[in-house]
């Protein structure tokens, strides 16, 4: 059943306010230095929607612009924040409202312009594949255009995603009061449109989401909060909240190529992309004494100063989250 985003904002302070300290805080494991969260440095990347760890460069991560930029997805190096290449997509029309972006099998990236702030207005909509390039530097690579539709009529959305082992493409609408999660053919085709049809409602206000790399998992992301599912053959299974950042504007969300962190990105000049560790990653052991002077217990669970600061800021913000709902 799908809930009012009141109810999911209610929902999310409960569950930052339990949040375990080592959830907040992360594992302390070993991690590569581009899949520790950094700060995008480009001043070409002003809105950035979209983030996908690259399948061939360790460390690096393809994002775009939202509407406005052009036909270009940019590699941003995870350790430094510095642009790496920027590929400039051949073959297809002009770019309307790109909000997504995902790989897939065969190293393969799907470039969703998806978006409709008019909620409607685009009897279709448009998504873009190229192979992730082998080299790192500014080009252009041919890209395939396919038409999408939706079997129930045309909609907004800012969240694709490709099955890592499929290769088949899903799209979850974005609506206040909670979407649904589009499934596309097993495979796109170029001639006539490819229609997605409902599968399976998503209680969120989505702006993105993300496969973990085995394909077990979907996380889904919105303003101010989000959900992690099993993806039990094709039919989600609603397992957590997860620990999403306060961003500006949160658009992006993608698992670290290792799958042990999830990394969130914001629209803005100089976006922040935070890293959290995923929720099925290993944790490590607690240390005895650890976190005693920044955790209390309260009916058994530890609660932080962040959780609680969780608690003040979205209260405040919760009114701006609602003037958002056509900003996508």
């Amino acid at each position: 059943m799908r809930r009012p985003f009141a109810v999911l904002a209610a929902v999310l302070l409960a569950g930052a306010c339990t949040l375990p300290a080592s959830a907040a805080e992360g594992t302390g494991g070993t991690v590569s230095a581009g899949d520790k969260g950094f700060t995008m440095t480009d001043p070409r990347i002003t809105e950035s929607s979209g983030l996908a760890a690259s399948h061939l460069h360790p460390g690096i991560y393809w994002t775009h612009n939202d509407s406005g930029d052009g036909p270009y997805i940019y590699a941003v190096d995870g350790a430094t924040g510095k642009t790496v290449a920027r590929v400039t997509l051949r073959g297809i029309g002009a770019p309307r409202d790109v909000e997504a972006i995902s790989i897939g099998p065969h190293n393969e990236i799907y470039v969703g312009d998806i978006g409709d702030n008019f909620d409607g207005r685009w009897p279709y909509v448009w998504i873009y594949r190229l192979p992730e390039p082998k080299v790192l530097k500014d080009q252009t690579i041919t890209a395939t255009q396919y038409v999408v539709k939706y079997a129930n009529g045309p909609r907004n959305a800012e969240s694709l995603l490709v099955h890592p082992k499929t290769g088949r493409v899903y799209i979850i609408d974005k609506k206040e009061d909670g979407g649904h999660l589009y499934e596309g053919p097993a495979t796109l085709s170029t001639s006539g449109a490819n229609i997605f049809k409902p599968i399976a409602p998503i209680d969120l206000w989505a702006t993105d989401a993300t496969f973990s790399p085995d394909g077990d998992h979907l996380a889904v992301r919105g303003y101010l909060g989000g959900i992690y599912y099993s993806w039990n053959d094709g039919h989600p299974k609603r397992t957590e909240m997860l620990d999403v950042p306060l961003q500006g504007q949160g658009e992006g969300i993608t698992y670290s190529a290792d799958g042990t962190k999830l990394l969130y990105s914001s629209e803005g000049s100089g976006s922040e992309v935070i890293a959290k560790d995923a929720p099925d990653s290993p944790k490590p052991s607690p240390t005895p004494g650890n976190g005693s002077s920044n955790s209390s217990v309260t009916g058994g669970s530890h609660v932080t100063w962040g959780a609680v600061a969780l608690v003040v800021v979205v209260v405040g913000l919760f009114g701006l989250g609602r003037l958002r709902r056509r900003n996508g």
